[in-house]
Formats: structure tokens, C-alpha cells, sequence
């Protein structure tokens, strides 16, 4: 099982960004997916998942309206497309997988992680 994060950067306030994961080794439409992130001195928390069974999404009230995730099967990829960046959005993100997450966006719950992507809003 690999994860792949990509598409990290430096956003304006109010920008936009989509960032990406890609799985190898596995067939990511039998897995549970998420996104995570973690800023200096905080620690880890679930920002979106999706769920393997029935596609059902988790976000956290924070991103809620502003961030969408989003699985594409046959590129083996995920997506994180956020909106309305704010600076606190600010971290360092992560995807992760497993096949049967005891918490569906708890950071706990995740066996397989994808090295992070900085993203990083401020003008």
C-alpha cells in the first residue's frame, strides 16, 4: 500500500487549491479514505473522509461548505478540492487509508499513510 500526496502550496487568503492523493499497491474503491492535516504545535486531526461502503463523506465542522473530497476509481486517486482558504487552513496534509477505520476520520483509526504536502495560506 503507497499514498502519493501532491499539489501542496503557498495560497492568498480566499484562493483555492486542490490537492491530490494517489494510490498504488491497493484498489482504493475497497477502502476507506481520508484527509488529514497537522499544524505546528497541534496534532493530527481528520479533516474529510470518504467512506469505502457507500461513498458517504465526513467533514470537519471547520471546512465544512468550503472543502470537497473526492475519489476518482479509475485513476486509483483521491481529492481534496478547497475553497475559501483561510490561514488557518495553514498545515501540513496527509492522506491515509484503511480497510476498516474504527473511527471514520480519526487520525487513530488509519494504518497506511502518504508522506504530507505543506499547504500554506497567507498573503
Amino acid at each position: 500500500v503507497q499514498l502519493q500526496a501532491s499539489g501542496g502550496g503557498l495560497v492568498q487568503p480566499g484562493g483555492s487549491l486542490r490537492i491530490s492523493c494517489a494510490a498504488s499497491g491497493f484498489t482504493l474503491k475497497y477502502y476507506t479514505i481520508g484527509w488529514f492535516r497537522q499544524a505546528p504545535g497541534k496534532e493530527r486531526e481528520g479533516v474529510s473522509c470518504i467512506s469505502s461502503s457507500d461513498g458517504s463523506t465526513y467533514y470537519q465542522d471547520s471546512v465544512k461548505g468550503r472543502f470537497t473530497i473526492s475519489r476518482d476509481n479509475a485513476k486509483n486517486t483521491v481529492y481534496l478540492q478547497m475553497n475559501s482558504l483561510k490561514p488557518e487552513d495553514t498545515a501540513v496534509y496527509y492522506c491515509a487509508t484503511d480497510r476498516y477505520p474504527s473511527e471514520v476520520c480519526g487520525p487513530e483509526s488509519y494504518n497506511y499513510w502518504g508522506q504530507g504536502t505543506q499547504v500554506t495560506v497567507s498573503s
